[in-house]
């Protein structure tokens, strides 16, 4: 399995920017998971893909698939399969600009609701939660189920989310 640190993720986005950069386009690349956890946060040293969405998307798709080619990287080190998790309207900040790529993330209430609706017990979502709660000083499920709804309606958050919340606090 191959592991992207913080600085080789920042390798990664100079090439493609560079790539995009060779093909006259311009591009826009939103962060999601451990992307930004290493990078907005410094909460972990290395992540195995990067989670985002982004645009142009076939643009960019083919251009990370030359950067992958260069750096021995499978194609989807940069993939969309989070997708889902994203909101149109979210709470940004900007992580990297290039000149023709832009990087940016959610804050970290945002990202502390996208974990616990993910709520991967098999993954990095526990640490990463554990550590935005303590980031953002929240103490309580209540609380925290206060970040979660202002970004998903009740509706869409899933029961197991409850249990994963409670389940980090008491421990």
């Amino acid at each position: 399995m191959i592991v992207l640190t913080t600085e080789t993720i920042r390798s990664l986005f100079v090439a493609l920017n560079d790539e995009l950069a060779s093909r006259g386009v311009l591009g826009e690349v939103g962060l999601c998971g451990g992307a930004v956890m290493c990078l907005v946060f410094q909460a972990r040293d290395s992540t195995k893909d990067v989670d985002a969405i982004f645009e142009p998307t076939g643009e960019i798709r083919e251009a990370a698939a030359a950067v992958a080619r260069k750096f021995g990287l499978t194609e989807d080190w940069l993939n969309d399969a989070a997708k889902g998790f994203f909101l149109a309207d979210m709470p940004r900040q900007d992580i990297m600009e290039l000149s023709n790529l832009r990087i940016w993330g959610p804050t970290a209430e945002y990202m502390l609701a996208m974990k616990c609706v993910s709520a991967r017990f098999d993954s990095h979502d526990r640490g990463d939660v554990k550590f935005l709660i303590r980031h953002l000083g929240l103490n309580s499920p209540v609380a925290v189920f206060e970040v979660i709804c202002r970004y998903y309606p009740r509706e869409r958050v899933p029961a197991k989310t409850a249990f994963f919340v409670e389940e980090i606090l008491e421990g």
